[in-house]
């Protein structure tokens, strides 16, 4: 069996200031099919490449210094950092546990873990950046399609996502309307649109639904072929 590319290995990364409890929580999530890599505090993590695949982190809320974990979560967040988080907790503390879902956090476990709610949020963190992977990879794959457009055809394409009539367009670009729907046709096939509402939503992705997004003032009134 061929090995599953980097970009599709789901990888939990688990930070914990207590190497022998990552060593356990490391053993329980690659038993359940994940890959671990285990880091012992916040600085080490940071500093780590990461896989390009859906990951998430398990994030000791103190990490040996109340809040410490917590202010890796606010650090993650200020740098945009779109990593899920599930906190771990040594004890139950309501206004961490608030705060941390408020920031985002998946879930909020309190030590010893079980290990089914440990899995569980796993679980749920990984999918949700499977999630934010495929939206990401369909709007790169939208990007290199919308490479393969003559500019003529970008216009055409703005100007039907703005809601121009063929007609319309035709006069505001100075060409014919049956030159409208060639490019129209065009732009569908190399977008790979399969209906017209698929291509608008295209536009929408690349930002062309404003007219002010053509070269507008190239000869309203000029008749051209092409």
């Amino acid at each position: 069996m061929n090995p599953l590319p980097d970009s599709d290995i789901a990888t939990v990364y688990v930070v914990d200031h207590d190497a022998a409890e990552n060593d356990t929580l490391c053993a329980h999530l690659i038993d359940a099919g994940w890959r671990a890599r285990a880091f012992v505090c916040a600085a080490s993590f940071l500093a780590a490449a990461r896989s390009t695949g859906p990951g998430c982190l398990v994030l000791d809320a103190d990490l040996g210094t109340p809040g410490a974990g917590l202010a890796l979560q606010s650090t993650l967040a200020a740098m945009q950092d779109p990593i899920p988080v599930v906190l771990i907790a040594a004890r139950a503390d309501v206004t961490a546990s608030v705060r941390a879902m408020k920031a985002g956090a998946v879930d909020f476990l309190t030590k010893p873990l079980p290990a089914g709610a440990l899995l569980d949020a796993v679980g749920t963190a990984l999918a949700q950046d499977r999630r934010r992977l495929g939206r990401e990879r369909a709007s790169i794959d939208v990007i290199e399609r919308a490479q393969r457009l003559s500019q003529r055809e970008r216009e055409v394409m703005a100007l039907v996502a703005a809601g121009r009539m063929n007609k319309h367009i035709a006069d505001e670009l100075g060409i014919s309307e049956v030159t409208v729907k060639i490019h129209r046709g065009n732009a569908m096939r190399k977008m790979e649109a399969r209906s017209f509402a698929d291509l608008v939503i295209m536009a929408h992705k690349l930002g062309m639904t404003s007219p002010a997004l053509y070269h507008g003032g190239i000869g309203r009134h000029r008749r051209e072929t092409a």
